[in-house]
């Protein structure tokens, strides 16, 4: 028997081996080419160590020393929009833990084993109780290694030791033992390093375009939505004090109940969680509730039995549908894709009376203004979890515009999130593309050669 056991131990390490392509050994992070190697990280660095471990509240400052946190690290960059600052006098008794361009910092907590390096605008900086790396660079390149700890390798690293109980963290010993998927030479690191930074580039470009679009598309809701810019020929209309403050005076200020019909979706008795079957017509519930619409992911289904006994809770294209608990002020339209869709006994669900009198792309721009938004809580009942009901719902005051004018505003609106999901899904496609790239040029299935200039 036990030379069965091994004789089948030798055949699965015979067929383990046969599955390597040639020129790769297996080592303990998988599969890498036969002139790398694998080093903890205590041996590519010249020190490891903890940042300032208490910082006293009295020596922060407007200006001074810049002091680093675990917020500040993000995956690959440094994000210095809220940066803390000591005094000189305070920092000097730290001189040990002075930062050095191209260090590594790695956060603790919150999202433990990030990293990113420090940029020359940093050096002698000081970080509060983050992981500073300080790389030996005759053995290996800083964004490399940054690059790698960022990976899917080394986050499976942190995951499988991080410590703690409710908050889970990383200390300097287990950072110290990361086992680190070496190229020979610094340039192969180096060229791995550049092409991965150009995508983060791209990355950050996008990112920053984003967040100038939504910020553009916010401007744009807080002027039209209060009738500060007017479209159509109307700005010579004055203005009028109403229940939600001043608007124009041919915008017209009503209850919700004036215009909708509003229904609180089935009680639990009516639908159960033992209701869902795999196949069948989808509910709608809180967490389907997006910016810009209702997310399909994950939608619990009923039997078309079921969906006949509860037809009066159906939906329609154009209805909203509101959280009736908790995050109050979410909700979404309901688009040609989800018409005959159901709603949960956690949502309300809003249905214009008149179509001819609403434009329902206008009602949920609107609703997800931040003005509205307050009023919502403002009007929300519950001491523990906000909530809502149909007569609560109904009483919230909204401003209308003229039909027309209610249209030229969703549509221009609509362009803005039509571009705003366009810049989204290159961002997507992009973090799929250094996703891919990463686990190509980390593993050496992929190698860069440096060009030879004649």
């Amino acid at each position: 028997m036990k030379s069965d056991r091994a004789l089948t131990t030798n055949s699965q390490l015979s067929n383990l081996k046969s599955q390597i392509p040639k020129g790769y050994k297996q080592t303990e992070v998988g599969v890498i080419p036969e002139d790398w190697d694998v080093k903890p990280l205590h041996n590519l660095s010249e020190k490891i160590m903890v940042g300032i471990a208490s910082a006293a509240t009295h020596a922060y400052r407007d200006r001074g020393i810049v002091l680093l946190r675990n917020q500040n690290i993000k995956p690959g960059y440094l994000d210095d929009l809220d940066i803390l600052h000591i005094t000189p006098e305070y920092e000097s008794s730290f001189k040990n833990k002075r930062l050095k361009s191209g260090d590594l910092l790695t956060a603790r907590t919150g999202y433990p084993g990030t990293t990113c390096v420090v940029p020359p605008a940093y050096e002698s900086a000081q970080s509060f109780t983050t992981l500073i790396t300080r790389p030996n660079l005759t053995e290996v390149d800083s964004r490399f290694l940054c690059c790698y700890i960022n990976s899917e390798g080394g986050q499976k690293f942190f995951e499988q030791n991080q410590i703690g109980g409710g908050q889970k963290n990383v200390n300097a010993g287990s950072l110290k033992q990361l086992p680190v998927p070496l190229p020979p030479t610094i340039a192969e690191q180096n060229l791995i390093a550049r092409a991965l930074s150009d995508t983060d580039a791209l990355i950050e470009s996008l990112e920053q375009l984003l967040t100038k679009k939504r910020q553009i598309k916010q401007g744009a809701m807080q002027e039209l939505l209060t009738g500060k810019k007017r479209l159509l020929g109307s700005s010579k209309s004055g203005w009028q004090k109403s229940e939600i403050g001043e608007v124009p005076t041919d915008w017209n200020v009503t209850e919700i109940s004036k215009i909708s019909n509003v229904k609180t979706g089935p009680f639990g008795s009516a639908l159960h969680e033992s209701d869902y079957v795999d196949d069948g017509t989808p509910i709608i519930t809180v967490e389907h509730l997006g910016e810009t619409g209702v997310t399909h992911n994950n939608l619990p289904l009923v039997s078309d039995l079921d969906k006949k006994r509860l037809s009066s809770y159906l939906l329609e294209e154009g209805d909203i549908v509101f959280s009736r608990v908790g995050s109050v002020d979410r909700n979404a339209r309901i688009s040609p894709a989800e018409n005959g869709w159901l709603f949960s006994g956690r949502l309300l669900r809003l249905r214009p009376l008149d179509r001819r009198k609403i434009d329902t792309n206008y009602l949920s721009y609107y609703f997800h203004s931040e003005p509205f938004k307050q009023r919502i809580y403002k009007v929300a009942v519950g001491q523990t979890m906000a909530s809502l009901n149909t007569q609560i719902l109904k009483s919230i005051f909204v401003a209308l515009p003229l039909p027309k004018e209610q249209t030229a505003i969703a549509t221009i609106l609509s362009d803005m999130d039509l571009e705003i999901g366009a810049i989204e899904t290159k961002l997507t496609k992009a973090r799929q593309l250094k996703q891919g790239m990463m686990h190509e040029l980390l593993t050496g299935r992929i190698r860069l050669v440096e060009e030879v200039q004649l």
